[in-house]
């Protein structure tokens, strides 16, 4: 008999865990301060256990599944533990990953970013991209921005995520939360709405292809503050990933609004603390006049060397920002070494 659903989520939750995976032929496997184990006293599950699993979280919508091979979604268990979910067919068994949401959305100020980035929610125009591989923090670094400008200023905020993750409880602000699949049909058409829905704010929850590009760099230049995300590791590569989304014919087009329309990058990734627990390690670009340059002329690589001479505006390279982790003590220097960008530099600076 495998432990109901509900109890097997407060449980992992109260172990801190981010995230549960489950698997035919593995007992239920969650992951704590980045690290899968089993979860305790849980035997392998059967693929029977797995969809009764599946089914209680898909409810009416499990059949997609069988169609489309997976499907995504969010949920709220036990009254107040939101997660975000993904279930799919994997050798002929259906398997889920589960990550756990924090319960409230945090303050900005607690998540230790660079300090000029909590500038960013009081821009009044323009994008500001969040970026970082899968599970680095990306969604809860936007949602502690949104809700700062949700408690500071009267704004109209419309949000397209692809499942909702966080749920703000409106306060200065009007918020419309619109989920891909349920409230529209994609990003790209859901933009192209939200620019005849009177926004001052929009949140698209990730840059996927052409036409979102496109048009969140329209909605830029008409005067609204878009907040975005990328799979993408550094500031350099977001704009390169956004540049070459393009043909070749239109790039240098891209290039001349991007260099207008973007404000900052901000690039995360989440590592072990000394102690328990995970902290966020980022690299910050201050889009400045140097900056903006560079961008329009494609000369990206040179980017890395500008934020280094941009600090006094709040820029921090991802390796600057790893060398102070360690010398205040929050990560070990292998930590910092393993994650850096030039292991040479920050090795030097890490005796």
């Amino acid at each position: 008999m495998s432990i109901p659903l509900t109890d097997l989520i407060v449980r992992s939750r109260d172990m801190r865990a981010s995230d549960i995976h489950l698997v035919c032929g593995l007992p239920p496997k969650v992951r704590i301060d980045g690290v899968l184990t089993d979860f305790p006293g849980e035997l392998p599950l059967t693929p029977e256990q797995c969809e009764a699993y599946a089914r209680e979280m898909a409810g009416e919508e499990y059949k997609s599944i069988t169609r489309i091979g997976e499907l995504d979604l969010a949920l709220t268990f036990a009254g107040d533990i939101r997660c975000r979910i993904n279930i799919f067919h994997q050798q002929k068994a259906v398997s889920s990953a589960i990550r756990i949401l924090a319960d409230r959305i945090p303050n900005l100020d607690d998540l230790g970013l660079p300090p000029a980035v909590h500038n960013l929610p009081a821009l009044n125009r323009g994008i500001v991209l969040v970026t970082g591989e899968t599970g680095s923090g990306k969604s809860t670094t936007l949602a502690a921005m949104l809700d700062r400008i949700n408690h500071t200023s009267p704004e109209h905020i419309i949000t397209l995520e692809d499942p909702i993750e966080y749920v703000y409880t409106p306060d200065k602000c009007v918020i419309n939360q619109r989920e891909i699949g349920t409230d529209t049909e994609s990003y790209a058409d859901g933009l192209r709405a939200i620019l005849r829905e009177d926004p001052d704010v929009i949140l698209v929850g990730e840059m996927r292809d052409l036409n979102t590009i496109e048009t969140a760099l329209t909605a830029a230049e008409t005067g609204h503050l878009v907040f975005a995300t990328l799979h993408t590791n550094s500031a350099p590569e977001a704009i390169d990933r956004m540049v070459d989304v393009f043909p070749a014919e239109r790039q240098k087009q891209i290039r001349l609004q991007l260099s207008t329309t973007l404000m900052a990058v901000l690039s995360q990734q989440l590592l072990p603390r000394r102690e328990r627990g995970r902290v966020a390690a980022c690299e910050l670009m201050i889009v400045t006049p140097a900056i903006r340059n560079l961008i329009r002329e494609g000369k990206t690589p040179q980017i890395v060397s500008a934020l280094g001479t941009s600090a006094q505006e709040g820029s921090i390279t991802m390796d600057n920002f790893l060398i102070k982790l360690y010398k205040d003590r929050v990560i070990t220097a292998e930590t910092a070494r393993k994650a850096a960008r030039d292991a040479e530099y920050v090795k030097k600076n890490t005796f």
